[in-house]
């Protein structure tokens, strides 16, 4: 195998990264339901603050015929060309935690040596936890909220989080390699799969996006502006919701899945982390009180409790 760090260029400028930092991980490419991914990374690229520490090799890592990038034609001439990019930042959350965000397209070629390169990169700057998403379509009603399965060594997210834990053959992502090969080496993982209702997979489904960053903070503890996404997210469902109404044929696919999906759910209870072991939301007070306990500890360099919520 080729040196696994000639795939990518360092940023000279950025010396400052901290070391134990949680990476954070999307690429899109092979399946993307709802757009996940997409939003995801279009969102905290255009919120949060970030600065990219190193860049990878599109030209040997991207099959260009297969996905070929846009370029502007103005009336009679070329005006803007935007190759496509994978690239590590260094990035901060809505209240100053930082934390590596690899954001781009999944490679088409190299996916042995793009996972080396992965671990070299998360091995450099002693990375504390690894959280990747993905999302497939599933035979789920949008009236419902959105489920995951969750892979990975972090079984306290498997426990409390994934509700369909299949033994099966899927088609690989890259980063279920880079995945496996954290495992192997004991590194804290974990992917979330987002299950999105299969009519709305070639859609873009906001709250696909909100269900992405609410998997990313339980695992990590990072904390992200969602409001926009939300309101987006219940506009989009109105708009839905008005289509089945008027659709006799549709309204009886979602009444069915309601009825599967309910009937599978009575046979896995899962306590949501934000619930209260009676199955109560916690009030406004007592999670304001866990997130000033959560970063006092981070302030003064100690590992933070669970929720107790």
């Amino acid at each position: 195998m080729q040196n696994p760090e000639g795939l990518y260029e360092l940023n000279p400028a950025v010396i400052d990264v901290p070391e134990g930092l949680d990476l954070v991980a999307g690429l899109t490419g092979f399946a993307d339901a709802g757009a996940a991914v997409t939003q995801l990374s279009e969102y905290l690229l255009d919120t949060v603050d970030h600065r990219e520490v190193a860049t990878f090799d599109a030209d040997i890592l991207l099959d260009y015929r297969a996905r070929r990038p846009t370029i502007y034609f103005d009336q009679d001439h070329l005006a803007d060309y935007r190759p496509p990019r994978l690239s590590l930042s260094l990035a901060t959350d809505e209240i100053g935690q930082p934390f590596l965000f690899l954001t781009g397209f999944e490679p088409d070629f190299q996916w042995e040596r793009f996972s080396e390169a992965v671990m070299h990169l998360i091995a450099r700057f002693k990375v504390k936890t690894t959280t990747w998403v993905h999302a497939i379509p599933m035979p789920v009603p949008h009236t419902r909220p959105i489920g995951v399965t969750v892979s990975g060594n972090r079984t306290e997210l498997t426990d409390a989080m994934s509700i369909w834990k299949p033994r099966t053959q899927v088609p690989a992502n890259a980063l279920h390699l880079v995945e496996y090969r954290l495992q192997q080496q004991s590194h804290p993982t974990a992917g979330f799969v987002l299950l999105i209702p299969h009519y709305l997979a070639d859609t873009e489904f906001p709250d696909a996006a909100v269900k992405a960053l609410e998997s990313i903070s339980a695992a990590t503890g990072l904390i992200f502006p969602t409001d926009a996404l939300r309101e987006e997210g219940r506009d989009f469902l109105t708009k839905i919701d008005s289509q089945v109404e008027s659709n006799p044929e549709l309204a009886r696919l979602v009444g069915t899945l309601e009825e599967r999906h309910d009937s599978y759910m009575e046979g896995n209870p899962l306590r949501s982390p934000l619930t209260d072991v009676d199955g109560e939301l916690p009030s406004a007070d007592e999670i304001a009180a866990e997130l000033e306990n959560f970063l006092a500890a981070r302030r003064n360099g100690e590992e933070p409790e669970p929720f107790s919520l």
